[in-house]
């Protein structure tokens, strides 16, 4: 490590204007970062770090934060005139600095990619600007980046648009987009929480070779203590606005000494912590201990939704007249059951068809055959306006939350919104039924009268939340709805779909790659890959007794919330994943399983 930090806060204070006032958002926080060492800033969302990250990237002022006090110092070398203190600095040369000496990975892939300019562009634009490099060089680089960040197909991605590609693919091109400059610093905010295991495994690993091979310093702001114990040279951690607690990655997991940082260690779900356990268990919350935890055990022995042979394939096409010249398989020959009050898991890396499938089941993308029977009704037979009835029946709470909500409208609107469309609350009651909402997953009744903007994205999901819940439906799909949240919330979001579960009889088609909190919450679980699921079984078959190798591959890349355990690179043997892309009439053979126990299914060949 060298003497002169990269980068130093020094009691930064960051004030916002609100309609109640003035909200200070980080008060008094002072850490620096040396260049080559990876600094991970943890906290709940709500604390303060990604608007830490912003001050100094001098993005907070577009969101309506003013840096009202301490300074900011980035040491930009000798050939550019040494340290610098950001907080003053002017704003082009701000704009030479952002993507160029200071590159950031943002949280939420969908809002920080222009919808409208193809993958390439975005790619080679800061290129071009920042190194002067010609197209042909700068596209050549882009590919490159897309082959590190371990893209399939580059060269086709390249002239996609952001909504062609999924979250974790998305999250990707972010990341591809960030190391493009070869950054002195890399400001990482919670880049991983969109990306399957597999995929995180390598992305931490890429990071970590980055800054080994190039003396690049990460800030690297997470809410997985699991990341931390992979990543962190040093921890520092914030608590509404304010630091709490710092010190070197083994000393805060061996030795936390603020009660905040023993709560958040806490409320990691462990890998295996479930092992000898028949169903799943609330977790215990910090505050919560003398409290009896109640397995939740379904009531009833009926089956709610049965999905036959389902299969969704997406048009790709081509040619002077757009015709269809292949078809994407992204969801094929898919069966499984959900029981009344159960919650089944679908997991596997991003692309591999998991979220295209609890679309399907809602005919939110159109499916192209196979059958989706909830209770007596056929889904997939439906008109549009009993499928709107039955819609009652089934929500789905998305991935990513800023996408799911209406930006122009207040909260407590979004959330009356199906109570209103489907007029069975009187209109006197709605108020207090979306406020009891909001107390239920735990938002303050004072944000009914935010925008999403004004909310973090862990907030944001528990608004998603609370929506999918107004009509009290049967089946909930969750698709990926705590991969944004922090540990502790996290812990009280499962808690609260755990407890609303059972006291509701609710069944949970439940999408995730965390294979921590997927072992949590429960009761079967499938695995998918390529469109296809490869294993079914309970949680105890796949998590104790994985059979297939793609099952196994997944539950090694699990990070471990312990230092002690880090995974090197050549733990982790990744592969290529086969294109899902095949030319039109291609009919794949059907998925036939061996039954290796009672109700543990594994895909032959």
């Amino acid at each position: 490590m060298l003497d002169q930090p990269l980068a130093q806060f020094e009691n930064l204070r960051v004030d916002f204007q609100t309609k109640d006032g003035v909200v200070t958002g980080v008060k008094d926080v002072s850490f620096q970062i040396s260049p080559g060492e990876t600094v991970c800033v943890v906290g709940e969302s709500g604390s303060g770090k990604s608007v830490s990250s912003l001050s100094l990237m001098r993005l907070v002022e577009f969101g309506g934060g003013e840096i009202a006090g301490g300074r900011l110092l980035f040491d930009r070398g000798e050939d550019k005139g040494g340290v610098l203190d950001v907080a003053t600095a002017d704003t082009t040369l701000m704009q030479t600095i952002r993507g160029n000496e200071m590159g950031m990975i943002f949280q939420e892939p969908m809002t920080s990619l222009n919808p409208v300019f193809t993958v390439e562009r975005q790619l080679t634009e800061g290129l071009k600007v920042h190194k002067g490099m010609s197209q042909k060089d700068a596209t050549a680089r882009a590919l490159e980046l897309l082959k590190q960040v371990r893209i399939p197909e580059p060269e086709r991605r390249l002239k996609q648009y952001p909504h062609e590609l999924s979250g974790g693919m998305r999250q990707r091109v972010v990341i591809a987009m960030a190391l493009a400059c070869e950054p002195r610093l890399l400001i990482a905010d919670e880049p991983t929480t969109a990306l399957d295991v597999t995929i995180q495994a390598e992305i931490l690993a890429l990071i970590d070779r980055l800054k080994r091979e190039t003396g690049t310093a990460v800030m690297f702001i997470t809410h997985d203590m699991a990341v931390v114990a992979q990543m962190a040279d040093r921890v520092v951690v914030m608590y509404r606005g304010s630091k709490v607690e710092e010190g070197p990655v083994e000393e805060i997991f061996a030795r936390p000494q603020h009660p905040y940082t023993q709560a958040l260690l806490a409320a990691v779900p462990k890998l295996g912590e479930m092992t000898g356990k028949a169903a799943p268990e609330p977790m215990r919350i910090m505050g919560q201990e003398g409290q009896v935890i109640e397995p939740i055990v379904p009531t009833k022995d009926e089956v709610l939704l049965t999905v036959k042979g389902l299969t969704t394939r997406f048009a790709v096409k081509g040619g002077l007249l757009r015709r269809t010249v292949a078809n994407v398989h992204a969801v094929e020959d898919v069966s499984f059951e959900i029981k009344a009050g159960e919650t089944l898991s679908l997991v596997g890396e991003s692309g591999c068809g998991k979220s295209t499938c609890g679309r399907s089941i809602l005919r939110l993308v159109e499916p192209m055959s196979g059958s989706v029977q909830l209770g007596d009704t056929d889904v997939l037979e439906l008109s549009d306006e009993a499928l709107r009835k039955a819609r009652r029946e089934m929500q789905m709470v998305f991935q990513d939350p800023f996408a799911s909500l209406n930006p122009q409208m207040q909260l407590a609107d979004q959330v009356a919104e199906p109570l209103r469309n489907f007029g069975s609350t009187p209109k006197d009651e709605i108020a207090e039924q979306v406020a009891s909402l909001f107390d239920r997953v735990e938002l303050p009744r004072s944000f009914l009268r935010r925008y999403p903007h004004e909310l973090s994205g862990g907030q944001r999901q528990r608004v998603a939340i609370a929506r999918a819940l107004a009509l009290r439906p049967k089946l909930i799909i969750a698709d990926e709805a705590v991969s944004a949240l922090d540990v502790s919330v996290q812990a009280q979001v499962l808690n609260l779909l755990m407890e609303l579960q059972a006291e509701l009889g609710i069944s949970m088609l439940f999408i995730s790659h965390d294979m921590a909190v997927v072992e949590r919450v429960s009761h079967h679980v499938g695995v998918m890959y390529l469109g296809r699921i490869v294993e079914i079984g309970t949680r105890s078959q796949i998590f104790e007794n994985p059979q297939h190798e793609y099952t196994q591959q997944l539950l090694k890349a699990v990070p471990v919330a312990d230092p002690s355990r880090r995974k090197s690179e050549r733990d982790l043997n990744f592969k290529p994943i086969p294109s899902p892309i095949f030319p039109v009439g291609h009919n794949p053979s059907p998925s036939v399983y061996d039954e290796v126990a009672p109700g543990h299914r594994v895909l032959k060949g």
